[in-house]
């Protein structure tokens, strides 16, 4: 599988180097290059833009940021321009849940999907794995969906 992280502090660093591990390709975006470079060297693709962070995942592409709370719409603004329908963006960390859902209604009338997952591991999560606290929209089983005419 391949995989986006935007936000390689030491959660998003570590998730990267243990899905690494686990043979999935992994395309790394950072603001400090340094932290890109340090995953390069390990084995992810590096990013030095967003642009060409974007470019190097393959549709549909499935994006993780894991970054701060107070940046994560600024993040967002940046992103999702250069995304395509139904591409998935993946907010790993601490946001409000009310953040969330406005999130996901304005990612959403634009053909993104938009998951919301509580992480937690710490300094322990790159050896024991991180729990994962997921929400996002739940699409309706086939037998339940409307048939067309």
């Amino acid at each position: 599988m391949q995989f986006g992280m935007i936000g390689l502090g030491r959660m998003g660093a570590n998730m990267v180097r243990r899905l690494g591990r686990a043979g999935h390709d992994c395309v790394v975006y950072d603001a400090s290059a340094p932290a890109v470079q340090a995953l390069a060297r390990e084995g992810a693709t590096g990013a030095a833009s967003l642009q060409a962070f974007v470019q190097a995942l393959a549709h549909p592409r499935a994006v993780w940021i894991m970054v701060l709370a107070a940046v994560v719409d600024q993040t967002l603004d940046s992103l999702a321009p250069l995304l395509e329908r139904d591409d998935v963006i993946v907010d790993g960390g601490n946001s409000y849940y009310h953040d969330d859902i406005r999130r996901a209604g304005e990612l959403g009338a634009r053909g993104l999907h938009y998951v919301d997952v509580g992480t937690s591991g710490g300094v322990w999560g790159l050896e024991r794995g991180f729990c994962l606290m997921i929400g996002g929209h739940q699409e309706k089983p086939a037998e339940d969906r409307p048939r067309n005419a």
